[in-house]
């Protein structure tokens, strides 16, 4: 299960591997977008703003292949006007529907609130109590997020885990970022196709393969 803040930070953090996930290791993967994104900030009547939300997150899907994908009404750049117990009450909701095994989602130390307290719901909901479902939390980058948080944060992205994705996987990533017309940007922007493909390259090049995605490991039960 991939638990994002808005539309299109699931495409950003973990689109190649998703991709991968589904069309090689036969995995079945369940998106979760906490909040209505920049769709609603650019239209006055906020129905229009969700239907392109919606319309741009299931184009998305499409191409990346996930199977099944939940969008939820939090408000954009302002979770933190939401009681955290909320944010928390969606993710475990979601999480008892689904029963993930692996859980991904924001860095906690991202320049965005909607993105820093995602993580902590997400960590907050998925607590390894007994019989809980999930042995895995990992944290992913988010470009224009992740990289534009000062350098004396006290929690850099340091990522621990590298995930080699193929060529195919990483243009599947670009063309489902570039279905979310309010999202994409043009290089030198770090959203652009052009950047999103120097990051894979070189997150590969950190670990030896062509391209990869980067991730922190947050938890695990072995």
């Amino acid at each position: 299960m991939l638990v994002a803040a808005h539309p299109d930070d699931e495409v950003l953090g973990a689109g190649a591997l998703v991709h991968r996930l589904v069309a090689e290791e036969e995995a079945t993967v369940h998106v979760v977008l906490l909040g209505r994104g920049a769709a609603a900030r650019e239209h006055a009547d906020v129905d229009r703003g969700q239907s392109a939300n919606e319309r741009d997150a299931e184009s998305a899907r499409r191409v990346l292949g996930h199977q099944t994908l939940s969008l939820h009404d939090l408000p954009d750049n302002r979770f933190d006007s939401v009681p955290l117990l909320d944010i928390v009450k969606i993710i475990e909701k979601e999480k008892a529907t689904f029963s993930p095994d692996v859980v991904l989602t924001h860095h906690a130390g991202d320049v965005n609130v909607d993105h820093q307290l995602t993580c902590r719901a997400v960590v907050t909901a998925t607590r390894p109590l007994e019989g809980e479902s999930v042995r895995s939390v990992l944290s992913f980058e988010t470009p224009s997020s992740t990289e534009w948080q000062a350098a004396s944060h006290p929690r850099p992205f340091r990522p621990n885990v590298f995930l080699e994705v193929s060529a195919e996987d990483l243009c599947a990533k670009v063309e489902a970022m570039e279905c979310y017309a309010l999202e994409r940007r043009a290089f030198p922007h770090p959203r652009s196709p052009r950047a999103l493909e120097a990051l894979a390259a070189w997150r590969g090049s950190t670990i030896g393969c062509e391209y990869a995605e980067a991730f922190m490991l947050l938890r695990s039960v072995l």
